[in-house]
């Protein structure tokens, strides 16, 4: 069996997932990899037989998405070409995390694909979503990647075909604990941003940031350049997690049983759906950030247990592989 596993580049999730589905499916099958995007600061530890610029959404340092650099900034005309372009049908089976050229190539060519993503649990009506519902990013979620057959991942089995988030290796294989300070991993807001509101509470900050290129330290908050091994290891150790409402990033935190915070990006309707979520489990949020709800959130003790399973070989061998 030929197999190409295709990967959205924007966000470190996509990523991280595949570090660990692609060796699983090198164990039965013949496997290619393609990647699209061009905003992720994790780097994979495989080899990439196909690179596309692809179609990234683009934010603005307020920790907003930015429409305007999103269309703007993005080569649609060299997406569309490399769209007709593409020729997968060597390919038995195409394995989609959200990734938009070869999901509209397979449409186009109707060739067998299934999408195997976060983004495809927004999908299925019983995923928790804001009550306010936004028609643009609807659209995105149910445009960006067009597909048939699909299996999500989500913090709950909100239905049978949504299962619980894949944890990578590096992640289940650490020890955790708690040294006092709180890791922060917020790429839409600029440093001086974070800093001028995390220096107001008295905890020791560890920021991750994609603007930085060297480490540096203003009073209590300490900004490192983005280096995976010195990021797990304050995660680790860490009380608490202060992040975007991506996926990966809380379920991690979740995992390793970490306070978590979020933030949504604002204009990113699949995180304002991912908050609305962990609203639900109890994880507090806020829209910004928030000064009195970030120290009320330092200050208390909640912690949330949940379980997930290291099953995703199992759902690869009976749900997509079978297909």
């Amino acid at each position: 069996m030929k197999i190409l596993y295709a990967f959205q580049g924007t966000g470190n999730g996509h990523v991280a997932r595949a570090q660990e589905i692609i060796p699983l499916l090198k164990k039965y099958a013949s496997v290619d990899t393609l990647i699209s995007g061009h905003q992720s600061q994790l780097k994979a530890d495989f080899a990439i037989n196909y690179q596309y610029r692809g179609i990234s959404l683009l934010y603005n340092k307020t920790g907003g998405l930015s429409y305007r650099k999103t269309f703007t900034e993005n080569k649609f005309f060299e997406a569309a070409k490399t769209i007709r372009e593409l020729e997968l049908s060597q390919y038995d089976l195409i394995i989609n995390d959200y990734e938009p050229l070869t999901g509209w190539a397979s449409k186009l060519k109707k060739l067998p694909m299934i999408e195997l993503s976060h983004q495809a649990s927004m999908s299925f009506p019983e995923t928790p979503k804001p009550k306010k519902k936004d028609f643009l990013g609807e659209m995105i979620l149910k445009y960006y990647v067009p597909s048939e057959k699909k299996i999500g991942f989500h913090f709950e089995n909100y239905h049978p075909q949504i299962k619980k988030p894949v944890i990578r290796k590096k992640i289940r294989n650490l020890n955790p604990y708690k040294h006092g300070y709180y890791l922060v991993y917020l790429p839409s807001f600029a440093d001086e941003n974070i800093i001028k509101v995390l220096r107001k509470i008295p905890v020791e900050w560890k920021v991750f940031s994609k603007y930085s290129k060297v480490q540096v330290k203003v009073k209590n908050v300490e900004v490192f350049p983005i280096d995976e091994m010195q990021y797990l290891k304050y995660f680790e150790g860490c009380d608490g997690v202060l992040c975007n409402a991506g996926f990966e990033s809380p379920a991690e935190a979740l995992f390793m049983d970490k306070k978590l915070f979020v933030i949504p990006i604002h204009n990113q309707y699949e995180q304002e759906c991912n908050a609305c979520a962990l609203d639900k489990m109890g994880i507090p949020n806020s829209k910004v950030l928030n000064l009195q709800e970030i120290m009320e959130w330092v200050a208390s003790d909640h912690h949330l247990k949940v379980d997930y399973p290291d099953d995703i070989e199992d759902i690869l061998l009976n749900e997509v592989l079978i297909l």
